[in-house]
């Protein structure tokens, strides 16, 4: 018994060790997989067989076995491609596949992902990465170069819902109407800065001067400084806007200088009608959309703004200047709305559309204008003891409305001495275009570039872990799936909450490392051959009690 005992001490030797050498070739052929993660055996001896002996009980051991086989989720090393959509995790996470119309989840480390002919992006075997969707309206996009204050945000998840399978069903970008402009300029604080004068409303002189039905509809005398850009209706057309400034004659007695600005349109372009139908653009108020004041410090620095836009009425095209009825007339003009970020708005009608023509209008097009300040308060209005209507302002500097609660930005307008220029001016309206690439960064934002010069965020890449991924099943095809061993999948953005960062144009290689196996090779080898020695030993042994039967 004690002799056929040691002949299957060493068949379990070479069982095992036979296995663990398939550990190492699966290894060593999977050393170009990416993403593969290699696997190590681990041995234990059987029960052993008490013994009488002088000494006492001892044991005697009945061979080895399989204890475990774990996987090795170290960090592989990254290879570079030139493929946007290749995705390499660094550090801890999986991505997540699944089959079209199937709920099965597969998880892996293998980034090589293409877009399908339906707009999927999915893994080498059709099957979608999933992504939370990132909704265009609470978004904004980065639109030629300058940014808006919701793009500017950041948070760890930017999309919403459960994740979804990434797709890109549109390879278009939509129109989107401007919402918000920013101009930031240096308006030259040196004496010389007012060209047009008026006794009675100063700080409206420039727009008194303002004709719409002339060309040009203002002089090029009349105003110190000028900036134009482009904004877009709702269809995507673009239209020149510019924003005039000119400084008012007289130094506040607290020192402050005031320029007045006004925001405009090509009159042509104005399809607004006040509220019998009458088109502002028979008017010379045709073109102005917001009017108001910057007021300095004597420093140089932006410490107050009025604005003032025309209020819903019924006009008369034909009534004369100062008349009640005509657009022009200063009392026409009430303070401006604020938006919910606090910058005060104007409303554009490209169209002439109905019921669109003014702030409240149900269809209206409403436009805020930064130059750098802020209403802390938007809900508030402005502060009390303003004037109501710019015609209420007269002379006095201190009639000019305030923002209720200021706060300067860290860009703003200046009044410093030297050239006046444009700093910086963006918009975040854009017209029609055609997908041109898609990137993703190390938050695992998936972005698209247009041809309009759009970048829009459509996903964001979802990282799941587990407590236990030794715990995972190998599916085959770089596959795991979750088991009870490795507990329920958690998401989570990258790059947060001790999730690995995504990194583009890069693939996870394998973690096998080649010199490690080929040792792990030699010492199997050498237990194999031990243990096949066992066996043949016992076997001499056995034919030697055979022979004593002779």
């Amino acid at each position: 018994m004690g002799l056929s005992s040691a002949m299957w001490t060493g068949v379990s030797g070479l069982n095992a060790h036979s296995q663990k050498m398939s550990v190492i070739g699966n290894n060593i052929s999977n050393v170009n997989t990416y993403g593969f993660k290699g696997s190590t055996m681990h041995f234990e001896d059987f029960i052993s067989q008490d013994v009488n002996t002088s000494a006492g009980v001892g044991q005697v051991g009945r061979g080895v076995g399989i204890a475990a086989i774990y996987a090795d989720f170290s960090q592989g090393g990254y290879e570079t491609t030139n493929e946007a959509t290749d995705l390499a995790i660094g550090g801890r996470g999986f991505f997540k596949v699944s089959p079209k119309g199937d709920d099965t989840s597969y998880y892996t480390r293998a980034g090589n992902f293409r877009f399908d002919n339906d707009g999927f992006l999915v893994d080498p075997h059709g099957y979608p990465l999933q992504g939370w969707k990132i909704d265009q309206s609470s978004h904004s996009a980065l639109a030629h170069g300058g940014t808006t204050g919701a793009a500017a945000m950041k948070s760890s998840i930017r999309g919403s819902g459960a994740p979804t399978d990434i797709r890109v069903e549109n390879f278009t970008s939509q129109p989107k109407a401007t919402e918000a402009l920013s101009v930031i300029a240096n308006l030259d604080g040196s004496e010389g800065g007012n060209h047009t004068t008026d006794g009675t409303d100063p700080y409206f002189a420039m727009f008194k001067n303002w004709n719409g039905s002339a060309t040009p509809p203002l002089g090029d005398k009349q105003y110190a400084y000028q900036t134009t850009m482009k904004i877009y209706d709702e269809g995507g057309t673009a239209h020149d806007m510019t924003v005039y400034f000119d400084q008012a004659p007289e130094v506040t007695s607290t020192g402050d200088r005031v320029w007045e600005y006004m925001v405009t349109v090509p009159p042509g372009s104005d399809g607004r009608a006040d509220t019998s139908g009458d088109k502002i653009a028979d008017t010379k108020a045709a073109g102005v959309m917001m009017v108001g004041t910057l007021t300095f410090d004597s420093s140089g620095q932006l410490k107050n703004q009025s604005a003032f836009t025309l209020k819903s009425g019924d006009y008369d095209p034909s009534a004369a200047d100062g008349d009640a009825a005509n657009p022009q007339t200063l009392t026409n003009w009430e303070a401006a709305k604020f938006n919910t970020d606090g910058q005060p708005v104007f409303t554009a009608n490209f169209s002439g559309k109905a019921d669109a023509s003014f702030p409240g209008d149900t269809d209206a097009h409403n436009i805020a204008v930064n130059f750098g300040l802020s209403n802390a308060n938007p809900s508030g209005g402005w502060a009390t003891g303003g004037a109501a209507t710019a015609g209420a302002v007269g002379t006095a500097a201190g009639q000019l409305p305030e923002f209720n609660s200021t706060t300067v930005e860290a860009k703003a307008c200046t009044s410093f001495a030297g050239s006046s220029s444009t700093q910086y001016q963006a918009q975040d309206g854009y017209t029609f275009g055609y997908l041109q690439n898609v990137t993703v960064d190390r938050d695992g934002i998936m972005s698209g570039r247009y041809s309009n010069g759009v970048t829009l965020e459509l996903y964001q890449v979802t990282i799941y872990d587990f407590q236990n991924k030794w715990g995972l099943h190998r599916e085959g095809g770089n596959l795991f799936t979750e088991t009870r061993e490795s507990g329920a999948a958690s998401a989570g953005p990258a790059n947060a909450n001790g999730f690995g960062n995504v990194n583009a144009n890069s693939l996870e290689m394998s973690n096998v490392d080649l010199s490690k196996e080929f040792v792990n090779m030699i010492s199997t080898e050498r237990g194999f051959q031990a243990n096949s020695k066992v066996i043949t030993s016992t076997d001499t042994m056995l034919q030697t009690v055979i022979a004593m039967k002779k």
